[in-house]
């Protein structure tokens, strides 16, 4: 993959601990039809990660561990092509994966492209994961430009990402680093489109537990990114309005029912069980879009999706509120030093 006619692309991917799972990556990735460098950023692994991604053909550049924002910098600044093009060491590029995330580049007016999720799980918690990612993707398709890319499945122009300086390395843990980025990114007037056809498969997490984790991390860091972008707590291309109702309405979902209950064992009147019915009322209602979309597209998923919701708004809204205390704190993010 590094050898032959120039490269059209250089593909840069954050490894940590990943010997399971680069390999597919790179295996995808080799299904290209154009000449790409590719480039594993092994991240300070532990297991054999640089190994495998050495075997597959790729250039490995090692890290001290310091976080993806670093780690892809890193690889960045041995890129060859003037398109980077980014993956993550748990995907697997589907075939044609590059092709469609390069065609709309073909336009320079284009500076970057977003691509899509796939998954091949069957626990219910990574199904519900895929239709609140189609969600996102059918809000996103609606538009001619969008302003949030993932790193997971995307590229950019590199003149466009030297500019701004690349991504912020302060982010030492994945979480937001990516759609800080494109916000920065956006605001410089570059235009970025929505390309759906370009998917990679992703093990999204498969508990409910460790869903919640991930939820409460993004909400931490959100507050420190949307903090340096605070337009972007209004609208952006990929966020519904319904996911930031129920940041308020989860909590007093919760709390109403509870209350319900209480009230229903008392024998308290009609109208205060409908007034304590109210929030929950109000939350199901919120849920009613993406619970729909489930149920034509997997009944399973969405017969639960309300209490995945319910799940998801509980564990942004504590993230997001440890991400306040710690911006009153100093921050998430520690200070840029001179």
């Amino acid at each position: 993959m590094t050898d032959g006619p120039a490269p059209v692309a250089s593909v840069v991917i954050p490894a940590r601990d990943a010997e399971d799972s680069v390999g597919d990556t790179l295996a995808g990735l080799a299904l290209a039809a154009c000449a790409l460098q590719v480039i594993v950023v092994d991240d300070g692994s532990r297991d054999a990660t640089g190994a495998v991604a050495e075997r597959a053909g790729a250039e490995v550049v090692r890290a001290a561990g310091e976080g993806p924002a670093r780690a892809r910098n890193l690889g960045c600044a041995r890129a060859r092509a003037d398109v980077l093009v980014f993956t993550d060491a748990d995907c697997r590029p589907t075939p044609g994966f590059v092709e469609a995330l390069l065609a709309p580049l073909a336009d320079p007016a284009i500076a970057g492209v977003k691509g899509a999720y796939l998954t091949e799980q069957r626990s219910l918690t990574a199904r519900f994961v895929q239709q609140e990612y189609e969600e996102r993707y059918r809000r996103m398709a609606k538009r001619a430009f969008i302003d949030f890319v993932d790193t997971y499945a995307c590229a950019y122009r590199k003149p466009v990402f030297d500019a701004v300086g690349g991504f912020d390395e302060r982010y030492r843990l994945p979480s937001t680093e990516d759609q800080e980025l494109s916000f920065r990114i956006v605001a410089t007037g570059a235009r970025l489109v929505f390309a759906p056809q370009a998917r990679v498969v992703h093990r999204h997490a498969d508990t409910l537990w460790g869903y919640a984790r991930k939820k409460a991390k993004i909400g931490r860091f959100k507050v420190a990114t949307l903090r340096r972008h605070p337009g972007k707590a209004v609208d952006d291309a990929h966020t519904p309005l319904t996911l930031k109702l129920q940041l308020l309405l989860a909590p007093l979902a919760l709390i109403a029912s509870l209350a319900l209950g209480a009230l229903a064992a008392l024998g308290a009147p009609p109208w205060a069980l409908a007034t304590a019915a109210l929030p929950a009322a109000l939350f199901a209602l919120s849920c009613l879009p993406l619970t729909l979309h489930a149920l034509r597209a997997d009944p399973a998923v969405g017969v639960l999706t309300p209490a995945f919701c319910l799940v998801r708004g509980l564990a942004l809204g504590w993230g997001v509120c440890a991400g306040l205390l710690a911006e009153l704190r100093g921050g998430v993010l520690p200070e840029a030093t001179a």
